[in-house]
């Protein structure tokens, strides 16, 4: 009668482990490696030996009732709620951005993308190593493109900068190269250059029929109306002879400039502004004005990029994660700090999606978002495992952005 189980004598449950119940299936290749971990019942029933025999045989049924009664529980509610069901996940999605893998080389450091305003499935992509890219799905997948009339020299030409006006669009790089279509990318030609162009072209805006507005690193700024065959200076002179001029005005760091921009970037009503090479103070253009304008920065830091705004406001990083806002609209010196999380990492630019949203993107794969205009971000920690910079962010418009990288790293936006 000892070693019997007495009707009225209680038996325990243990508990089902929270790990065991909530557990994901994995995949095949790992499931061996990494099973659900639940209690061996042989385990179970070893007990310390005791001195009464019939105690021990009565310990070893109730944890043996025991361990079932859980085993059972932990299957059927898996089971119920379909828990062992769901598909393991191999990284934490992006949130609103989804990663889009392009057949290119290793090193390759995206620069611009653009697609066609009439059909918004059809776009390029432009980077270092003459990288040339055409997507028909809106960006789901891309596939090199070949222009005969680039590949004739032996140069490896970087690709700057694209836009397209209806079906005509354009693209820079360097060397200096200069394409144009007017079949909305089906067929590219080259237009020739000048070897006396100052400095090297980095950005392009096509601005009308057979009309567009090209910038070089000097601070050249030319207007075309006919296709690019001819093109009219739209400044009277490079930022190096402006700041020969106006060193004695009060520029700090301007007897250090090396000729060069180190970004700039374009309004949409026509402006510009552009960080010197050094990043120790920055420039401005508007249509009509003669010269470029230099305006001391008004941080301690250097400064990484600058851009404007939605809302017609600028905005200004520097070096080591610093994000700065203009205060008002328009083109100023005052601006005040925004805090960031940017980890330590550099943000290296801002893309508008609306006057309230925008995203930033920088080094490591540091990713903010604001929803109120800039006032506050907040880290996308999802985007933490790419192991790469993100230098430019580009939105198409309210529903189809992109961010660009090296390593031909490129995210697309998914609302």
């Amino acid at each position: 009668m000892g070693s019997s189980l007495r009707p009225s004598e209680p038996i325990m449950l243990v508990k089902p482990s929270l790990s065991s119940l909530f557990a994901p299936r994995l995949s095949r290749a790992n499931a061996q490696a990494q099973q659900p971990r639940f209690i061996s019942t042989s385990r179970a029933c070893s007990l310390p030996s005791s001195d009464s025999s019939s105690s021990s045989s009565s310990l070893s049924r109730r944890q043996f009732v025991s361990q079932t009664a859980t085993l059972s529980l932990s299957i059927s509610l898996a089971a119920t709620t379909g828990l062992y069901e769901q598909p393991a996940k191999s990284e934490e999605a992006l949130s609103a951005w989804e990663r889009v893998y392009i057949p290119v080389d290793p090193g390759v450091v995206l620069l611009d993308i653009a697609f066609v305003p009439d059909d918004l499935n059809h776009g390029f992509l432009l980077g270092t190593r003459q990288t040339l890219l055409e997507t028909k799905d809106g960006g789901k997948t891309w596939a090199p493109r070949s222009i005969p009339s680039a590949e004739e020299e032996d140069f490896n030409y970087r690709f700057n900068s694209i836009s397209f006006k209806g079906k005509e669009g354009w693209i820079v790089g360097k060397p200096a190269i200069l394409l144009h279509t007017s079949d909305a990318g089906e067929s590219w030609e080259r237009i020739p250059l000048s070897s006396q162009l100052p400095g090297d072209m980095v950005y392009i805006k096509a601005t009308g029929e057979k009309s567009a507005e090209m910038v070089t690193d000097e601070g050249a700024i030319y207007i075309t109306s006919n296709r690019g065959y001819n093109w009219r200076a739209a400044v009277q002179e490079t930022v190096s002879a402006t700041l020969n001029r106006t060193v004695s005005s009060g520029i700090s760091g301007a007897s250090y400039y090396t000729g060069t921009f180190n970004t700039v970037n374009r309004s949409p009503d026509g402006s510009y502004v552009a960080v010197s090479s050094r990043g120790n103070f920055y420039l401005t253009w508007q249509p009509g004005q003669a010269f470029w304008q230099p305006h001391n920065r008004a941080v301690a830091r250097r400064i990484q990029n600058m851009g404007w705004r939605a809302d017609g406001g600028l905005w200004l990083l520097v070096r080591g994660g610093g994000l700065f806002l203009s205060k008002g609209t328009g083109i100023t010196e005052e601006f005040e700090e925004v805090p960031v999380q940017s980890r330590g990492f550099g943000i290296l630019d801002v893309g508008y999606r609306s006057q309230d949203e925008a995203w930033a993107a920088g080094g490591s794969g540091v990713l903010l978002k604001t929803t109120n205009g800039g006032k506050t971000w907040i880290r996308e920690k999802a985007a933490d495992n790419i192991a790469a910079n993100l230098y430019s962010v580009k939105f198409i418009n309210e529903k189809k952005g992109f961010v660009l990288g090296n390593d031909g790293v490129l995210l697309q936006y998914l609302g």
